[in-house]
């Protein structure tokens, strides 16, 4: 087959924690003949993106974070590349962990190649893990090798279709395939010329007349389904020992679309002045802060306006080190310095109607108050706390209504990457501790309650009086103010004060919580034309307030959200006890629309109840498990939960 040189292309690995992908990565870079610069050996939860070149062409390796937690970054990645390489574990009952990556794939429309990791340690044969991955990819998978094995050993392999068989001590032709293996290598290949017939009338005739077919025809249309995510090829090696690499390279520079494809694909027009999509945000310190993009459409000059800002520096990183460059091409990954109102995600120069993918920002499902050891670092917390959640997209931060710094993320994974970043990167030590319930009170029964405030210190004294009538008002009522006042009893320029004083005593309750779903009416008064004042009146009425709770039969209200569980529908089960073990009410479930073989999982959980939720439900279903939640409701608080809350406020 005659292979046309293409320009530079990007390739994006992905797989589920101890998939052997970041492993892969580094190999694949050997092999390319490149190292890797000192201190960018090991993955973690961020991208590690590394230029190299393999016979001569260009390609960027975006090694993504193998943590479900970290599915955002991956995203972003995915978002801009041309291929993604899925490793997998042969096992097949790990396949169902790669459902969340696949679905993204689908979603994305990006082609992929699996890559059967660990083969060396085989047990049962290939086609029993393709056919347990095949539910959860929405293209066909096809087999495009067949291992050999010499004793219980595996040796090298048979490229299905250069039907030629391979070593792997030096992954050199060994000449035809064993004999013993004939069959089931004929087998595989009629199976991925079925499925390419599927796309090709031509190949679907030469099929049904029984005509030969050779290897370069199938070939071509491989490549032809697979740039178009049609298709997607299986291969397998070890990467810990360097096996199936050169041959993975192979596939690489066949079947990887070119930028120029996948720019076209994503409808962005070859003319133009520069298109740029940020994939990655990095504070460095003193080097300020880059935006890794990739260059949909070039060429982007250094110094060139783009996004309304100077670019202040373009750099490559070959084998992980940075390197500066005076410019960068149409299908490049480049790092783009000094453009600080580009964040992760940020579309740079005039899309002009390109379809370009932004991934959706996650909805956090675990969270942690922060606070700073002294209080002169909340200044630089609050800078921190911005350029984090640049780095960390899945990040968000927000305030309580009792002042607490609220961090929420992707898990404790998440979270810990978070904090230490904050520590060693910003200089910024936290301490964390779970957040706050937003806990409230209200009552079950009206009072009528007489309040007098009489003062006399010198001068003017202080005198007011009210009479209120405090009574329950339906959940989610809020705090109600009436003004029932005639004849002028108190004066039409105090009774706001009344309102404000009302409003001041809700702000504390019995338990220690604001008081909600009360109304206040102010039915009498009396007043000193001297030493009346609003001050007088708001004191009188909070007092007044104040009194009257305790005898209004209160009670304890805490926060109820709706809770949507997505699972695999084997997991089902495991969902709906997750819940009703955290006081949940079952409300039901359904197919989720968009992902064939989930469900939804629906129900009402006191938010106290919700931590620690996204901890049990990855650890009961592979890591597979998530959800979302919105507030719903205020409940009344019952029997020792009730009396729980109320010892901790004290």
């Amino acid at each position: 087959m005659v292979h046309t040189p293409s320009g530079p292309r990007t390739v994006a690995l992905v797989g589920p924690y101890g998939s052997g992908k970041s492993t892969l990565f580094e190999a694949l870079l050997a092999a390319a003949g490149t190292k890797l610069a000192r201190g960018a050996e090991r993955g973690g939860y961020d991208l590690r993106v590394a230029h190299t070149a393999f016979m001569g062409e260009p390609c960027a390796l975006i090694d993504c974070p193998g943590s479900v937690e970290f599915a955002h970054a991956t995203e972003h990645a995915l978002a801009i590349a041309d291929l993604a390489i899925v490793v997998a574990d042969h096992a097949p009952g790990r396949a169902q962990t790669l459902s969340p990556l696949l679905h993204t794939l689908h979603r994305f429309n990006l082609p992929f190649l699996v890559f059967l990791n660990h083969i060396d340690s085989l047990t049962h044969p290939v086609h029993e893990t393709i056919a347990a991955l095949q539910p959860f990819a929405r293209c066909p998978l096809v087999q495009r090798e067949i291992p050999i094995r010499d004793g219980d050993a595996i040796s090298g392999f048979i490229d299905v279709i250069s039907e030629r068989a391979y070593s792997y001590r030096d992954e050199q032709t060994h000449g035809a395939p064993p004999a013993s293996l004939a069959a089931h290598e004929q087998e595989a290949r009629a199976g991925l010329v079925e499925v390419l017939a599927d796309h090709d009338d031509a190949l679907l005739e030469k099929l049904i007349e029984d005509v030969t077919i050779s290897s370069a025809e199938i070939y071509r249309q491989l490549r032809a389904d697979q740039a178009a995510a049609q298709v997607s090829g299986v291969l397998f090696g070890a990467a810990d020992r360097g096996w199936g690499i050169f041959r993975l390279w192979k596939a690489l520079r066949h079947d990887t679309p070119s930028g120029e494809e996948t720019a076209a694909r994503r409808g962005v027009a070859a003319d133009g002045p520069p298109l740029v999509q940020v994939f990655r945000t990095q504070h460095t310190g003193q080097g300020g802060k880059l935006n890794w993009a990739r260059i949909w459409r070039g060429p982007l000059k250094d110094g060139a306006q783009i996004g309304g800002t100077r670019l202040g520096g373009i750099a490559k990183f070959p084998a992980g080190e940075s390197t500066k460059v005076a410019e960068a091409q149409s299908g490049e990954v480049a790092a783009l310095a000094r453009l600080e109102a580009a964040t992760t995600g940020s579309i740079l120069g005039d899309p002009n109607g390109a379809k370009l993918i932004v991934p959706a920002a996650l909805p956090p499902v675990h969270a942690l108050a922060i606070a700073t050891a002294d209080r002169k670092d909340d200044v630089r917390l609050s800078s921190a706390l911005q350029k984090l959640r640049e780095e960390l997209p899945g990040l968000a931060v927000s305030h309580s209504d009792i002042g607490e710094t609220i961090v929420a993320g992707q898990g404790e994974l998440h979270l810990r990457a978070a904090l230490e970043r904050l520590a060693n990167g910003f200089g910024v030590a936290v301490s964390s501790h779970a957040p706050a319930i937003p806990y409230r009170e209200t009552i079950r029964r009206a009072v009528h309650q007489h309040g007098r405030l009489k003062r006399q210190t010198g001068g003017h004294g202080q005198f007011a009086d009210v009479t209120l009538d405090i009574a329950p008002l339906p959940r989610g009522s809020g705090l109600k103010f009436v003004d029932k006042i005639v004849g002028g009893a108190v004066p039409r320029n105090y009774i706001p004060a009344v309102g404000e004083g009302a409003e001041d005593a809700a702000k504390r309750g019995v338990f220690g919580y604001p008081v909600v779903d009360i109304e206040v009416t102010l039915v009498d008064g009396g007043f000193h034309s001297v030493d009346s004042s609003d001050m007088a009146f708001r004191t009188a009425a909070r007092q007044a307030v104040q009194e009257a709770l305790p005898k209004a039969d209160p009670v304890l209200l805490e926060p109820v959200d709706h809770v949507t569980v997505t699972v695999p529908q084997t997991y089902t089960p495991t969902a709906q006890r997750l819940l009703t073990g955290r006081r949940g009410q079952i409300l039901g479930f359904a197919e989720n629309p968009d992902w064939p073989g989930w469900d939804d999982v629906e129900g009402l959980v006191p938010a106290a109840d919700l931590p620690g939720l996204i901890i049990d439900l990855r650890s009961q279903t592979m890591g597979l498990g998530t959800y979302r939640h919105r507030f719903d409701h205020l409940a009344e608080v019952h029997g020792k939960a009730a009396a729980a809350v109320q010892r901790a406020a004290g």
